[in-house]
């Protein structure tokens, strides 16, 4: 049986796409990850006990246990989802940014590039290294510019996009000089089933349910393209299948929305599901605080190339994907209980404050 590497496989998207791999490929999975605040083993539990997934507490940062890695388990292929991703964190404390985004990616080429070389002309021709990146490295859009493409110019405005950006660019580099067979991806936001509740709909579901503040940053008009997670898992497989070696893909969900039409969108279906016990909307919890520096007012993806190129697109719209995430998060209380403890906490504390 061949084997997967997957780095950051316990995190939101890596965790959800090794579910998905394991349930619909024949691959066994190796699954890297640090296990920082944002990486959960509770994500994998149903893999417990599973022959296919084997998962190694570790840095992508730490050559060594990477190089021993490789050896072992001879992956015909590593998806690289391990980074540091959220923009006010990167604010607030950039060095683990740097560290991880831009170190921790060079270090884990260097050790493939080892690994690659050693490999015969078949498993040689066969390999592939797929880089997840974000649409957050183009920048900012004006409300009437078209959105990314793969040929847009790299504007990146916070030190995470900027460090993802870093690290696309060495995975470039590392096709070009070395003849390293990459696959790079860059992605919308994301949302779905064990979304660290930090990021805007999983931070909304959970203080709505607890009668907290829903906080929206300045006018909450800065607009995102949101992708359903399943969709964007399928998409890095199907790039890994057939993606053409040294290309990038845009992943997107073509649905562009303002964050407060995104946080109307989930009170209205929070108070059809699990309404509030005075029986007004959650839309009252809704609180203005204060913008983060440099927001980028809008991201939007042309995700045309991918559909064109390798025939996928989307299964879910906005309207089913929220639905299918709003009931995950009411089935799933426990698992958003254990997540939001006490360092969460002091962490939104200091982040949303009016």
């Amino acid at each position: 049986m061949s084997t997967i590497l997957v780095t950051g496989g316990a995190g939101f998207i890596g965790s959800n796409f090794v579910l998905d791999w394991i349930a619909l490929e024949n691959d066994s999975v190796v699954n890297l990850d640090k296990l920082t605040y944002a990486g959960n083993l509770q994500n994998l539990a149903s893999l417990k006990g599973n022959s296919r997934h084997t998962f190694v507490r570790g840095d992508i940062g730490d050559a060594e246990l990477v190089a021993k890695l490789l050896t072992e388990h001879r992956p015909r292929a590593i998806v690289n989802f391990a980074a540091e991703s959220h923009v006010d964190r990167s604010i607030h404390g950039p060095a683990e940014f740097i560290q991880t985004n831009i170190v921790g990616a060079f270090t884990l080429l260097e050790a493939t590039r080892a690994y690659w070389n050693g490999l015969d002309d078949a498993a040689k021709k066969a390999f592939r290294f797929l880089h997840v990146s974000t649409d957050e490295v183009y920048g900012s859009l004006a409300p009437t510019d078209p959105a990314f493409t793969e040929t847009k110019q790299y504007e990146p405005n916070s030190p995470y996009s900027a460090s993802k950006a870093a690290s696309d660019h060495l995975v470039r580099a590392y096709h070009h000089t070395y003849g390293l067979p990459v696959l790079t991806t860059n992605c919308s936001n994301n949302y779905g089933p064990y979304h660290f509740p930090e990021k805007l709909i999983p931070l909304v579901i959970h203080n709505a349910l607890a009668g907290k503040p829903l906080p929206i940053y300045g006018d909450g008009q800065q607009v995102r393209d949101w992708l359903y997670v399943k969709d964007h898992a399928s998409a890095i497989r199907r790039v890994l299948q057939a993606g053409g070696v040294g290309e990038t893909y845009n992943v997107g969900g073509w649905n562009e929305k303002p964050n407060l039409d995104v946080v109307h969108t989930l009170c209205a279906i929070l108070d059809e599901l699990s309404p509030r016990a005075d029986g007004k909307s959650y839309k009252e919890q809704i609180t203005y605080v204060t913008d983060r520096p440099g927001h980028d007012r809008r991201y939007a993806i042309d995700a045309t190339k991918i559909n064109r190129e390798l025939g996928w697109k989307p299964a879910e719209t906005f309207e089913t994907g929220i639905r299918k995430t709003v009931q995950w998060y009411l089935d799933n209380q426990e698992w958003v209980t254990n997540v939001t403890s006490g360092a969460y906490k002091e962490w939104v504390q200091t982040q949303y404050r009016a």
